[in-house]
């Protein structure tokens, strides 16, 4: 029988576990271990609030790109109403994946077993025809494949010029550590680090507590993420990808080519958002076309507003989003933080404000980092990512975006050679595809990667 373990139990391990239980084969048991407990949930949907949302409507949420509604009839069955285009909340979404796995394990292809271990793996190490995993517990399992679907790790510290500030009791740096957010008191002033979607959910998770509570939320250039709107952007009828830029191939040339395409879009009484889901199935070819230098642009010029045209919120998030703007109890900020000071209960941030001469000061009783995962493998404060770095089984690619790949999902050593044994499927994958943090990219690696551990 054939072993394969699946390290974390968020999305990509829970749907790749899924894949491997019900495709025909031979024998085989996939060991899903997480350590936190929760098999199925991770990061990403792990929250119990009601008011976090999947910002992806619900009809593109199928964990199967071969059945793509079969999120849908799931969340029907439970919440009267719900349509192809509602914005459910991920509980739900967590419900469904958690669901999807008993129903894999119930009704597993003969031979197939699942085996649920609720440990942290601390170690691989890969021997001739595959590999030793070693446990939390001291505990040593052999197995025959290793699947790295460890999901998304707490963001990085800010760079300031004391770090000590980060060891105080008013930092999280971990926005979904509810027990640290539970012990935010109603009244208590906060600065987010970052303006994306983690921050609006940390805004409206405060806000619900004290809908008058100050909120500062402070990036480089203060941009908050764009709204879905209500109802169907799917792109006309005949309308192509090429028609945006032709054959620009450079990130500037295309960067003005979809401007001079939106353009013409409104003129015509449509919308931008078409734009950007006539390039959805393309951006991975997109990614892979440019050299490193384009890449580099990409990020240091255009990243920022493709990430918040890309990355929508759902619209009723959005409108809260903008009343509590509009009331003041909601600021964003274009600066960059310096530094901070400790002073009485609370801390005194300096930012250095976007365009302007002087610093300001921001007081806050909560400092909470809100920048987003962490993108970076070196950085990730985990002992199994530090031990595979530091042994050479896998790399980072140039551009500290996640992991160097195969076309398979195979992980490439520190000397270029693709792994036999050990595999990645999770966020990292943006290192060679860009757009791989989603359900409809995940689904597609999880469905292929499956099919190669079978075969």
């Amino acid at each position: 029988m054939k072993t394969i373990l699946i390290v974390g139990g968020g999305f990509s391990g829970a749907v790749t576990a899924v894949r491997l239980l019900r495709r025909p084969g031979g024998p085989v048991h996939v060991i899903l271990a997480n350590g936190s407990g929760h098999a199925a949930r991770g990061m990403a949907y792990g929250t119990q609030s009601p008011d976090h949302t999947l910002n992806v409507p619900a009809g593109n949420m199928s964990a199967f790109d071969d059945a793509p509604g079969h999120f849908l009839e799931f969340a029907r069955a439970r919440v009267p109403g719900i349509d192809s285009g509602s914005f459910v909340s991920r509980k739900l979404y967590g419900d469904y994946l958690e669901w999807l796995l008993a129903q894999a394990e119930l009704q597993a292809h003969p031979g197939a077993t699942l085996e649920r271990l609720y440990q942290q793996v601390t170690r691989v190490a890969p021997e001739q025809g595959g590999a030793l995993a070693t446990l939390e517990s001291g505990a040593i399992r052999r197995v025959d494949k290793v699947v790295l679907a460890l999901g998304h790790f707490a963001a990085r510290d800010v760079r300031v010029a004391d770090m000590g500030f980060y060891d105080s009791g008013c930092y999280l740096r971990d926005p979904w550590d509810e027990s640290r957010v539970n012990g935010i008191g109603p009244d208590d002033p906060v600065l987010l680090l970052g303006t994306g979607l983690t921050a609006v959910d940390m805004a409206i998770t405060l806000l619900n507590r004290n809908p008058q509570r100050q909120i500062t939320a402070v990036s480089r250039r203060g941009l908050l993420p764009q709204y879905h709107r209500h109802g169907s952007h799917a792109p006309s009828a005949g309308q192509t990808p090429d028609m945006i830029w032709g054959d620009a191939s450079t990130v500037r040339e295309q960067l003005r080519g979809f401007r001079r395409y939106a353009l013409r879009l409104a003129a015509e009484g449509r919308d931008w958002r078409e734009g950007m889901a006539l390039l959805r199935p393309v951006t991975a070819d997109i990614w892979l076309a440019y050299s490193e230098r384009e890449r580099q642009r990409f990020l240091r010029h255009v990243q920022p507003y493709w990430d918040t045209h890309r990355h929508r919120l759902a619209p009723a998030v959005a409108d809260r989003l903008d009343a509590a703007l509009k009331d003041g109890v909601v600021r964003a900020v274009a600066g960059r933080v310096r530094g901070f000071d400790k002073c009485g209960a609370g801390v005194a941030a300096t930012v250095q404000l976007r365009g302007a001469e002087r610093d300001a000061t921001i007081l806050a009783a909560w400092v909470i980092n809100c920048t987003g995962p962490c993108a970076d493998p070196r950085q990730a404060r985990n002992a199994l990512v530090s031990q595979l770095l530091d042994d050479g089984l896998v790399r980072t690619d140039s551009l500290g975006l996640g992991l160097d790949i195969g076309t398979d999902c195979a992980v490439i050593d520190a000397a270029g050679r693709a792994s036999d044994v050990m595999y990645y499927i999770g966020p990292w994958l943006k290192a060679n595809y860009w757009e791989a943090t989603a359900v409809p990219d995940l689904r597609r690696y999880a469905r292929l990667l499956a099919d190669k551990l079978i075969e």
